[in-house]
């Protein structure tokens, strides 16, 4: 199925997701479905062009303890997901992803958490699955939900009687 049809049917469950929460951001499962939704088929490995100490990534975003998404270059990132639930990785300070000469490879990498100071490092965590994320469609459906929570609020403010 193309990318562009599975965001357009996903779009409005998300909206819908959003206009129920009461709190202004997502939780991590509609963050999670929002990546899915603009994520396309799954590869068998990604390059970090900028290998370094970090693992060669720009950033990074925990989407639950079994997901994260990793940034490797401006307008590149990925949708990891891993074999089992990853303790920590919502309180991990920073990753590190294994690879092999700078390929990072399904069922054959892991993410391993850093914690803080002194505290040992958790179970490494397996990759199930990698997919290549649409960056600029996940800011534009970003985009389209903080406006549409903002609509929201103003709304709410505005229909509310004062004493």
């Amino acid at each position: 199925m193309d990318i562009r049809k599975v965001r357009i049917l996903a779009l409005p469950a998300l909206l819908a997701l959003a206009a129920c929460a009461s709190t202004p951001g997502l939780s991590q499962s509609e963050k999670l479905a929002l990546y899915q939704a603009n994520a396309g088929p799954p590869v068998q490995a990604f390059s970090m062009d900028d290998f370094d100490f970090d693992g060669g990534i720009d950033g990074w975003t925990a989407l639950g303890d079994s997901a994260l998404a990793v940034w490797t270059g401006p307008g590149e990132a990925w949708l990891l997901t891993l074999n089992a639930p990853c303790t920590n990785l919502g309180f991990a300070q920073d990753i590190y992803l294994t690879n092999s000469g700078g390929m990072v490879f399904a069922r054959l990498d892991k993410v391993i958490p850093r914690g803080i100071g002194l505290m040992p490092s958790p179970m490494p965590c397996y990759i199930q699955q990698i997919q290549p994320l649409d960056v600029k469609g996940l800011q534009t459906t970003e985009k389209e939900l903080r406006q549409l929570q903002m609509q929201e609020r103003a709304a709410s403010q505005g229909t509310q009687t004062s004493p």
